[in-house]
């Protein structure tokens, strides 16, 4: 965006007003004030669909939490179209995006394999209620890549989940579950939860007001990565069902305790607790067969989606025999005397196993199986290139910030949340609305690289975070530069 030739709309009043109340000094005032009306001039129509529709339209789209400071911009930007790693809003900006849809387009937006091949689907129908004929062929695929034994297909990663515990608790005939500090399961009131830091006893609490505290009471979150953790599950042993595990975080990529995971592995295969991986960001991204391929670390059940759906809402529960034929009660024979075994517990819904959610999923499963290894690794790579590039900027100009990367996710290196911290949480939410008007799409500072950027793109990235970094110290958001 050019942001030389823009006319500027008077200031307002009631922003004044706040900006003056909000213990900012006098060139920070002037400088935020003058910078809300530039972004929302520029994104005027996306404000104004969010104003108009917000009698009709109940939405909290990832924004985040309120911040009255910033009320003026806490809007969502409306998308007009995309194609590979570029997307268009209402107002005409272009956008290098690095959101990607939360993680799901690892070959960009619209890639013209998915595209064709839901276009073809469409042309013979949408079949709901029968069985759609690609099923047994995805979920061959998915065995092949992922190496898990058996797989059902749902329609949301909140269903998998879901799904995957409910499995858990009837074959271990169990009750109580694991969960780790500042992991995302979905919003299930199952794992809607938060740690009790008041009582400090690790039992859960309703994460938001509607989640019931008897929903939770069996529910344990415990510290991610540290070898206390293991003890506290050793105590619990015999009582639980799972343990469930974001084997990276988005929120803290630079957390990858790969040693903690194999110890967590032999521990709940000691005790017949049930290990699961959510592979819902991590799986098809970092690696074809996910984070457990790429820590060595086998999970009982894993769920799955996002990449794998190429686009189309699909929720994938796959795992060890053992679990999985809690679904249809297990593998039987035509012509013999043989019959489901497996006690079975409640699983539907009307729209799993979409027909296009399964074609679009074999276009992408068949596409990562022809690209092999190569795909990954030329992408990990550069993204932690790109990652660098920024650190080595962030050292030289004498900046707190550092990136850190798991693959081709990225986000910042701070094992802490920047919510901690008021100061910077001003300041990071400030950064994200200087790189939107920049033109690169992000939100917070987790991101994703795909296969569709360019060396252009990445260092059109980089060129907009120091060139917003640098705006930033002009307003006294940031420290001056160090002399050297």
């Amino acid at each position: 965006m050019n942001t030389q030739q823009v006319t500027l709309p008077q200031h307002s009043d009631n922003l004044t007003k706040l900006l003056a109340t909000a213990g900012l000094t006098t060139n920070q005032q002037k400088y935020l004030h003058d910078f809300i009306n530039r972004y929302s001039y520029h994104t005027k129509t996306s404000k104004q669909i969010s104003q108009t529709s917000r009698p009709f339209l109940a939405d909290d789209k990832n924004l985040g939490e309120f911040d009255l400071l910033l009320k003026e911009m806490y809007y969502p930007i409306v998308a007009n179209r995309s194609s590979g790693s570029k997307i268009w809003d209402v107002d005409d900006n272009e956008y290098v995006d690095v959101v990607m849809g939360l993680g799901i387009n690892l070959f960009g937006h619209n890639p013209s394999f998915i595209k064709e091949a839901l276009i073809s689907q469409l042309d013979k129908g949408i079949q709901l209620g029968l069985q759609s004929d690609l099923v047994g062929e995805v979920a061959e695929l998915f065995s092949q890549l992922t190496g898990m034994e058996r797989v059902c297909f749902s329609n949301t990663g909140t269903e998998a989940v879901m799904t995957a515990l409910r499995i858990a608790r009837a074959i271990t005939g169990r009750n109580k579950i694991v969960i780790f500090s500042r992991s995302y399961h979905g919003h299930f009131d199952g794992t809607l939860v938060k740690a009790n830091k008041a009582e400090d006893n690790h039992y859960a609490l309703p994460l938001a007001p509607g989640v019931l505290p008897d929903f939770v009471k069996d529910v344990l979150v415990l510290d991610y990565g540290n070898p206390e953790s293991l003890e506290i599950i050793k105590t619990h042993q015999q009582e639980l069902a799972a343990v469930l595990v974001v084997p990276v975080q988005t929120s803290r990529p630079a957390l990858q305790p790969k040693e903690f995971l194999h110890q967590l592995r032999e521990l709940t295969q000691a005790n017949e607790i049930a290990l699961i991986f959510d592979e819902m960001v991590t799986g098809f991204r970092i690696h074809s067969g996910g984070a457990q391929a790429y820590f060595g670390v086998q999970a009982d059940i894993a769920t799955y989606g996002k990449i794998v759906g190429g686009g189309m809402p699909i929720g994938v529960i796959a795992g060890k025999s053992k679990y999985m034929d809690a679904i249809d009660g297990g593998m039987w024979n035509y012509g013999d005397d043989s019959y489901p075994q497996t006690q079975k517990t409640f699983f539907a819904g009307t729209f799993c196993k979409h027909p296009l959610a399964m074609t679009a999923a074999k276009s992408v499963l068949q596409y990562l199986q022809s690209e092999g290894p190569s795909l990954h690794q030329k992408l990990n790579e550069r993204t932690t290139q790109f990652i660098s590039k920024l650190n080595d900027y962030f050292t030289v100009e004498g900046l707190p910030l550092r990136m850190a990367n798991f693959g081709s996710i990225f986000g910042s290196a701070s094992l802490e949340s920047a919510e901690d911290n008021s100061t910077a949480s001003v300041v990071m939410s400030l950064l994200k609305y200087h790189l939107l008007d920049k033109g690169v799409h992000l939100l917070g500072v987790t991101g994703f690289l795909s296969t569709a950027h360019t060396d252009e793109d990445i260092n059109y990235i980089i060129q907009a975070v120091k060139d917003s970094l640098v705006e930033l110290r002009m307003g006294e958001f940031l420290p001056p530069r160090a002399s050297v």
